[in-house]
């Protein structure tokens, strides 16, 4: 008997968890079969029960709930469609942490190491159409996750960084499904769409005939036979009017594969997109034209279902509230995020900044598992147009906060640069997000900072080049000052400069505040190339979102996050007291100069208004106080332009707000209050 009696079989009146099909880049959707669903589910120190994939198991959603847990057994019964008989079937799963042994009726079919990248077996000579079996996940999840990537899952013994780590993922927490394939198939494929004026592909086959296969693409009508030698493809796909893939206009193409004739062929669907992002000198380029980078840090959980998104619709629901905010790009941090995201990516035009989790402990094993995430993820994800920026380590975790101290260590994150850089040369690449740079395409950096005279004053330094240190409070006992740059001899110039992680504020109001404050000190500086936001929605402990953790809007204090996150926004020559009073009221008139930050493709020409308004009031007042013509040249801060207005008689919102075409194009405003020393009485 080869089917555990036991095993359980999944409702077919209850339509599985995640339904959709997991990869809509490369869409083989006409025969696919997904295993989400009811499976059992034995630990390795309990009673069997049933768990709910693709849900870790320490999920509510999974049915499981276990923490700590570091072994578990997966079993299910599959069948494929009597249907697919004659074509190849392969097994597919998007994420499994940490290690997965698989068997399909008791014979192991094969392993795999590393709990974010996707991996598959070719199962036809156990699988038959029609027939049922027994498949096993044998899974591993070591509690001490120190030297294995693991992003910000928490670990025992814990991290260095425990205090920003979270609830870990564990088991099968992405889709797990079956394809039926030609009987020699693609099994990788790159399509490149640098050049702008068409598509360079490449790939591997799999199957009965891999170096003798004709392979042919289909592109607008036209197709072309590629060449194929030693079970790889290559070829040129020309377009005669080729249509560019940007932000503001998203096309993109789909190239049709087919490898063979009749009933037996594979066909393939994969989606890519004509563009370019480069470096010059400090400025970022896309097709040619230079873009401001305004981003946003998203980790990626969902309360009941830890890292796995619920449903399809709460998966791509955060990028189109990235956007409603004001975002061009978000920075998806310390983890592998499924393909249906980065598709819908692709498909509104969001830029991605993507990274793979990092170890926390630095050893040549630690680094060396690293490593061998960056072939899977270029090879899973290089395809998506979407991908503006590869980042690697962040902030020295995995490299024990010492790159400056440790040539081993600075050595380590120079080599993971190489290697990624080596799989794909068609974007930039941070080699150590945040600190002590070695190797890298772009100096980034990390800057938190609960006072707006320091922050503007230090970011000031940081642009001028006359500061290469900021303070970074490592634990509650230890501030130390980190640096820029991890060599004496990595260029001070000609690399670009931007933020990729500020924020402060314990409250949602403060947060607000410093939205408004921090971002405008950042726009301040031409040098700078972009920001990132730190972060879009609240995870468990972590209190720092734009959004709760529900994804619902908190107090703002009356601002609205697009304003500060704006392609264009105002800059205000003031160092603000406190939430809700930036100002003392003013006894007499007030004048206020202001500045216009704008990174548009052309000039502006338009008028700058000031007014008085309510406390907290969000509407723009009919009456205008003062008024002011102001001209502004892309990436150029214009110079101060003085508007005056009366006294307001008490506390008020002073709104300004720039008018071009007709449209209010930027906006902020000032608050009149009274300014009150903090309370010492009980001190």
């Amino acid at each position: 008997m080869t089917i555990a009696e036991n095993a359980v079989e999944p409702l077919a009146a209850e339509a599985p968890p995640r339904p959709g099909y997991p990869r809509p880049d490369r869409d083989r959707s006409g025969r696919w079969l997904s295993l989400n669903g009811s499976w059992r589910f034995t630990a390795d120190d309990g009673a069997p029960t049933s768990v709910t994939v693709p849900f870790a198991w320490e999920t509510a959603a999974s049915g499981v709930q276990r923490t700590w847990l570091e072994r578990a057994v997966y079993s299910r019964v599959v069948t494929a469609p009597a249907e697919w008989a004659g074509r190849r079937v392969v097994l597919c799963f998007g994420a499994v942490h940490h290690r997965a042994t698989v068997a399909l009726d008791g014979v192991e079919i094969g392993s795999h190491v590393g709990g974010h990248s996707s991996f598959e077996f070719d199962v036809t000579d156990l699988l038959f159409p029609g027939r049922p079996a027994e498949l096993t996940v044998d899974v591993e999840a070591p509690a001490d996750k120190r030297e294995i990537p693991h992003g910000k899952q928490r670990s025992i013994p814990r991290d260095d960084y425990d205090g920003v780590s979270f609830t870990p993922t564990s088991g099968i927490w992405q889709s797990v499904w079956l394809e039926a394939r030609g009987r020699t198939y693609v099994a990788d494929v790159s399509l490149r769409g640098d050049s702008l004026t068409g598509f360079d592909i490449a790939g591997e086959l799999a199957g009965d005939a891999p170096d003798a296969a004709r392979v042919v693409a289909r592109l607008e009508g036209r197709e072309t036979v590629l060449s194929v030698q030693g079970g790889r493809f290559t070829g040129r796909l020309a377009l005669d009017a080729p249509q560019l893939w940007s932000p503001e206009s998203p096309h993109l193409y789909a190239v049709e594969l087919s490898v063979g004739e009749g009933e037996e062929a594979d066909h393939l669907t994969v989606t890519g997109g004509l563009r370019r992002i480069e470096t010059r000198g400090e400025a970022l380029y896309l097709n040619g034209e230079r873009f401001y980078l305004r981003g946003v840090l998203d980790q990626g959980y969902w309360p009941e279902t830890g890292l796995t998104a619920p449903d399809d619709e709460a998966l791509v629901a955060d990028l189109e509230l990235a956007r409603e905010l004001g975002f061009s790009l978000v920075r998806k941090h310390l983890k592998f995020e499924e393909p249906r995201w980065l598709d819908y990516a692709d498909r509104i035009g969001m830029l991605v900044w993507a990274e793979p989790p990092c170890p926390s402990r630095f050893s040549p094993a630690a680094a060396a598992g690293f490593e061998a995430q960056l072939p899977d993820l270029v090879r899973r994800d290089g395809n998506h147009p979407s991908i503006a920026i590869w980042g690697l380590y962040n902030e020295e975790w995995g490299l024990d906060w010492d790159i400056p101290g440790s040539p081993e260590r600075a050595a380590a994150a120079a080599h993971a640069y190489d290697i990624l850089r080596s799989l794909d040369d068609t974007r930039p690449i941070v080699e150590n997000s945040g600190w002590a740079h070695v190797k890298t395409d772009l100096v980034d950096w990390h800057y938190y900072d609960e006072n707006p005279r320091s922050w503007a004053e230090n970011v000031a330094a940081l642009a001028e080049g006359a500061r290469e240190t900021f303070p970074v409070p490592l634990q509650p006992d230890l501030r130390v000052d980190k640096p820029l740059y991890g060599s004496t001899s990595f260029p001070r110039s000609g690399v670009p400069v931007l933020n990729s992680e500020y924020g402060a504020g314990f409250t949602s109001l403060e947060r607000a505040w410093h939205v408004r404050w921090q971002t405008q000190e950042i726009r301040r500086h031409d040098r700078f190339a972009g920001y990132i936001y730190t972060e879009l929605t609240d995870i468990e402990h972590e209190m720092a979102g734009l959004l709760d953790t529900h994804r619902r809007r908190k107090d703002w204090g009356g601002l609205n996050p697009a304003d500060a996150f704006a392609p264009t926004t105002l800059v205000v020559d003031i160092v603000p007291a406190h939430a809700g009073a930036d100002i003392p009221v003013p006894a007499g008139p007030l004048t206020v100069d202001v500045h216009v930050s704008h990174t548009g493709k052309t000039p502006i020409t338009g008028t700058l208004h000031a007014a008085w308004g309510a406390s907290g009031s969000r509407g723009l007042p009919s009456a205008v106080a003062d008024s002011r013509e102001v001209r502004a040249t892309p990436f150029q801060l214009t110079e101060a332009v003085s508007l005056r207005v009366p006294a307001p008689g008490g506390p008020a919102r002073l709104q300004l707000w720039l008018v071009a075409d007709g449209r209010v194009l930027a906006r902020t405003f000032v608050d009149a209050a009274v300014v009150e020393e903090p309370n010492r009485r009980g001190v």
